[in-house]
């Protein structure tokens, strides 16, 4: 099942890399351990079988999408020269291809001038978000839904910002009536709208966010790490929409296409629409800004080492798969979308489970039904447990008791929370395999509740 025709492709790619090198003197590279390659290789293969098996459609589980064929090999293929996008004269090629490939994702959200660049992760990015959030509002809060990543606690503990979380409405999407009576007080810098929740995939309303802004001018930091692309889609509900089509007006803006950008681990990228952010960044390095008067990635970031080949993968991946919507790319999100609303209406017509609410993107929570709401979350963990044997590999969450309160009925609240059953079909062959998913979430189902 894994891919591995092409592999071809990656040798004649590294012929034609190797070929651009020929002027240079011949010599023998002195690789330790050699005669013992295949032998540890396959030790580490054996280790790899302890893992799930996240490439496969019934794989539905955490937020994790094999990376596009072509970034792979491409990122191989720069593993051979291993560049570091710090500064240009240890990145050069890859250092133009990040530019490149960090403008198209500007323009992805209407941003022709902008400041940006890769970085670890979605974390990463958010602390460089919130850092310059924090230089231009000293000592003013930032804000976050409860139902945000945590990690925008943690990070403004680190940058020793006050920090506060906003309620969320029942649908899991930042409460505007309580963010209101927050910002009104005059000490909030910074509100981050969340553009698809980790947990269930919820949009806060930026239009709304936007309104508040206007009259208390605090900055809009737009968490897309997870949502970001689906902007591309053509089958968003109308107040997601909404919400993705304002992403021109924020601040700056995270998103990971090592989530839906078909990228390797790790590959988060920040991006401001005020290119004069650079200045905050404003330091010397004379150790490595002294091989060009063009601008060194390392100026603009707070990371110094970064991987050239994450650069590489991202750019060969948007010149195969552009970020244009009606394209190959978004459709593959619309097929997402389509598997979550297929297993939203099976679930919604099935008397067995309590489901929170339609999803906006491309994550369902739902829960078997039960007496109690103790009962329900033990019965939550059991069918993740029986679908587990049957290769069905879902998560499980602990999410507010609101969020189920319209389809609940008679169940006991005995409980401010409920474990239940999260899947996240990620992949754009969850479409086709919304029914199998479905046949083996009905035995397990059978094995622990019965009919």
């Amino acid at each position: 099942m894994l891919d591995k025709a092409s592999l071809k492709v990656l040798l004649q790619a590294l012929e034609k890399l190797d070929a651009g090198f020929a002027a240079l003197a011949e010599f023998d590279a002195r690789v330790p351990g050699a005669n013992r390659l295949a032998e540890t290789l396959a030790a580490t293969a054996e280790r790899l079988h302890d893992n799930y098996p996240y490439f496969h459609p019934l794989y539905a589980g955490q937020m994790l999408k094999p990376p596009h064929p072509v970034a792979r090999l491409a990122y191989a293929l720069a593993q051979w020269i291993n560049p570091n996008n710090h500064a240009l004269d240890g990145g050069r090629a890859t250092s133009a291809m990040e530019k490149e490939a960090v403008a198209e994702i500007a323009e992805m959200f209407g941003w022709r001038e902008h400041l940006g660049h890769l970085c670890g992760g979605g974390t990463m990015a958010n602390l460089e978000g919130l850092w310059v959030a924090g230089q231009l509002a000293p000592g003013k809060k930032i804000l976050a839904s409860e139902q945000a990543h945590y990690t925008h606690g943690r990070i403004s503990g680190v940058l020793q910002v006050p920090f506060a979380a906003v309620a969320c409405d029942a649908r899991g999407r930042m409460d505007i009536a309580k963010l209101r009576e927050l910002v009104a007080r005059g000490d909030v810098g910074t509100v981050v709208a969340t553009m698809g929740t980790t947990a269930t995939g919820s949009v806060d309303p930026l239009s709304r966010i936007l309104e508040l802004r206007e009259k208390h001018g605090f900055r809009v930091h737009a968490d897309a790490a997870y949502g970001g692309y689906f902007g591309l889609a053509g089958n968003l509900g109308e107040e997601a929409r909404r919400g993705f089509d304002l992403l021109h007006r924020v601040d700056s803006i995270v998103i990971d296409p090592h989530k839906h950008g078909l990228q390797p681990y790790g590959c988060g990228c920040v991006v401001f629409r005020d290119p004069g952010i650079g200045k905050l960044y404003k330091h010397d390095s004379p150790a490595t800004y002294f091989s060009s008067r063009e601008q060194h990635l390392g100026e603009i970031s707070l990371e110094c080492s970064r991987p050239g080949a994450a650069a590489a993968a991202l750019w060969a991946t948007q010149k195969l798969l552009p970020l244009a919507k009606g394209g190959e790319f978004p459709r593959g999100l619309e097929d997402c979308r389509k598997a979550a609303l297929d297993l939203y209406q099976r679930l919604e017509e099935d008397v067995r489970f309590v489901t929170a609410f339609p999803p906006e993107l491309d994550i369902v929570v739902f829960a078997p039904r039960a007496g109690s709401v103790s009962e329900a979350s033990e019965r939550s963990r059991k069918i993740f447990a029986a679908a587990a044997r049957r290769n069905l590999h879902l998560a499980v969450a602990e999410l507010p008791v609101d969020f189920f309160e319209a389809n609940l009925g008679g169940m006991k609240k005995d409980r401010a929370s409920l474990t239940c059953l999260r899947s996240v079909l990620m992949k754009p062959e969850h479409k086709e395999w919304v029914g199998r998913i479905w046949e083996i979430l009905d035995e397990a189902t059978q094995e622990v509740v019965g009919q």
